[in-house]
């Protein structure tokens, strides 16, 4: 993605804003471009960018490409429209656009002890502190021969042989017990990938004109994974690594060779890599693993996921800082803040021990809530549910004690395909999702995508905001043909347990009443086809200035509210909760915001609806009293935040 800006930096980008600018953009994983009369550079190379000769109020464009792709161009663009960035005391703007952004922050840093400290994503919450095991296994490198006419058909088979071998290795794994239902929904991913004919057909395509098959397999990979890292989405730019994970596991087929084995990781040890295939990671004895540390991954990466299922601290994104790391001793990592400390001094040990110490004796105190049903002081049921986009979260939220799930994001199941996906998996998806938490509800969203960040199989307009444009229920209610599908999969669903259908980025009643009668329509289609299927309850998110405005009559058409505080405050506030120079105005707690959280409860109670939030505000300790006093009975969270906030509902209770 790209923006284009005039530059404000006094006198332009000479030697020091460059520099700084510079360090602003290596805090980001992303590849970063700045753009100047036709021209792009670098913006990672003080020299390139010096060269470039940006002045001040000359218009350029900030280009980046990656999974903080956003991140990078909303605190860029910051400082470049920032007058005080070219002046001596510009340290405070630039540690502002740094903090905008935690998860990228600069690469390198220090603690105020002066423990050197590298900065990556924060990616799977806690701290840990432990022996480093390095995993640099060597890079796969293909011999580049020309192959001869006769010897192509022969290279295709056995491309296609070590593709069935790659197959097999992940069906024996799927076929373990050991294997945790998370974990095998990432193999299963893993093994769509190695069959998909955009990859294969690729390889197939280079083989015929030439190539070796491993050569073949390592450049189809790279361009297979470019398309995904080319998407401004974080998910689809996830894929690229599990893209590459498949092709380097058909290469080592091809070359008669084993991956460095796991097996021997001591026990407590922070795992370093600078990448680690997620098949590789869910058949380690996780277990022994104390933390992982990888150079490359993001915060939605299947290793994120792992980690965070099995309850191991991560840090990810590091960069080509991971190779500080090949001849550490010890690590300490904090998957919080997305810290590394490298061999820590005694000072820095301590601080961890006792940090380690303390998050064990919280997760023990609250673990007792785990199995608790809060309650108001008057006896109603309180929900805690979870919000999660995929099968592979199940675990850490039934873990966790989820009564249920208040958001399925269905996004991922759509993105993480290189096609659309069909009724049929769409139906096993949700299948799955509502045995797995029966009798609980669990609130699944309709497809809610838009042009920031496309899936194959839709096209979508160019949009100068694509936050305010076609998406969520209005793109849905355009492509009925899309639409229908996933409707007619949540009725087939429904007869596995207690399914409810929320729509996203309502605003008119009309958009209700329209689903409704394509509900009608498909639940009549499925009755003439004899195919099972039951009724769902539909509800909205309430997410939209004009959707809280209507609240009352929104009510009386629907079963429930959800009330989706991320982007009703940023809606409200009118501020991008994406851009570091309106970040302040981003609060749920602004009285505007809370108005309108409160003016929503107010409609369902009356109109005697079930309110819930699923907003990350949803699990905030100090915000949960308001909401259960404004009448919501159901808050949705990740399940990190679970038991925390059934202690604090508890809490209220017993304090009556």
């Amino acid at each position: 993605m790209e923006r284009s800006t005039i530059v404000r930096v006094h006198e332009g980008l000479h030697a020091r804003p460059a520099t700084r600018f510079v360090k602003l953009a290596k805090g980001f994983e992303s590849d970063v471009e700045l753009v100047k009369d036709g021209k792009a550079v670098s913006a990672k190379s003080s020299v390139k960018l010096m060269l470039l000769a940006v002045k001040e109020n000359q218009e350029v464009t900030v280009r980046a490409n990656g999974a903080d792709a956003i991140e990078a161009i909303e605190a860029l663009i910051g400082y470049l429209e920032n007058p005080r960035a070219g002046l001596d005391d510009d340290g405070e703007a630039v540690e502002a656009a740094s903090a905008a952004a935690p998860e990228a922050a600069s690469p390198a840093a220090a603690q105020a002890d002066g423990t050197p400290k590298l900065q990556g994503v924060a990616a799977s919450e806690g701290v840990a502190i432990g022996p480093a095991f390095a995993h640099f296994p060597p890079e796969i490198a293909g011999p580049g021969r020309r192959l001869q006419a006769d010897e192509i058909e022969g290279e295709r088979k056995r491309f296609r042989s070590a593709v069935a071998a790659v197959q097999a290795r992940m069906d024996r794994t799927l076929a373990e017990d050991s294997l945790s239902a998370g974990d095998r929904g990432i193999v299963a991913a893993l093994r769509d990938i190695a069959a998909d004919d955009s990859l294969t057909g690729e390889v197939e395509r280079l083989i015929q004109g030439g190539d070796d098959a491993v050569s073949a397999v390592i450049a189809a990979a790279a361009t297979v994974a470019a398309d995904f890292s080319a998407v401004d989405d974080h998910y689809l730019n996830a894929r690229a690594d599990d893209v590459h994970a498949v092709g380097r596991q058909i290469c080592l087929v091809l070359l008669g060779q084993d991956e460095v084995s796991l097996e021997t990781i001591p026990q407590g040890a922070i795992l370093i890599a600078d990448d680690i295939g997620a098949w590789d990671l869910a058949r380690a004895p996780l277990k022994r693993i104390g933390g992982v540390v990888c150079g490359h991954g993001g915060a939605t990466s299947h290793i994120a996921i792992i980690a965070r299922s099995h309850g191991i601290p991560a840090v990810l994104g590091l960069g080509d800082k991971v190779n500080e790391l090949r001849t550490a001793r010890q690590v300490a990592i904090d998957g919080n803040a997305g810290h590394v400390i490298v061999d820590p001094d005694e000072a820095a040990r301590a601080d961890f021990a006792r940090r380690v110490e303390a998050a064990a004796q919280e997760r023990a105190g609250l673990k007792v809530f785990k199995g608790v049903t809060p309650t108001r002081a008057d006896g109603t049921v309180i929900e805690v549910a979870a919000n999660i986009g995929s099968l592979e979260e199940i675990e850490a939220a039934q873990e966790a004690g989820a009564m249920g799930v208040g958001l399925f994001r269905t996004e991922l199941l759509f993105m993480r395909h290189m096609h659309l996906p069909s009724e049929d998996m769409q139906a096993e998806t949700y299948s799955a999702l509502a045995k797995a938490f029966a009798p609980h509800s669990v609130i699944v969203r309709t497809l809610d995508i838009g042009g920031d960040k496309p899936i194959a199989g839709i096209e979508f307009p160019d949009e100068e905001n694509p936050f305010l444009g076609w998406r969520g229920i209005r793109m849905c209610l355009d492509r009925p043909d899309i639409f229908k599908r996933q409707l007619r999969a949540l009725l087939r669903a429904a007869i596995q347990g207690n399914i409810k259908v929320m729509l996203p980025m309502v605003s008119e009643i009309a958009e209700v009443t329209r689903t409704r009668a394509l509900v009608d329509e498909c639940a009549a289609e499925l009755q003439a086809e004899g195919v099972p299927h039951a009724s769902f309850d539909l509800g909205v998110m309430i997410e939209t200035p004009a959707a809280v405005l209507i609240a009352p009559a929104l009510a009386k058409e629907v079963a429930f509210f959800s009330i989706g505080t991320n982007d009703l405050t940023q809606y409200i506030m009118a501020a991008d909760r994406l851009n570091p120079t309106v970040a302040k105005l981003n609060d749920v707690t602004n009285p505007a915001v809370m108005s309108a959280i409160e003016l929503t409860a107010r409609a369902g109670v009356a109109a005697g609806i079930m309110v819930g939030m699923c907003g990350e505000a949803a699990g905030r300790p100090d915000l949960i009293p308001a909401f259960i006093k404004m009448g919501l009975t159901e808050l949705s969270m990740s399940p990190a935040s679970i038991q925390r906030a059934k202690k604090t509902i508890a809490a209220m209770a017993a304090e009556r």
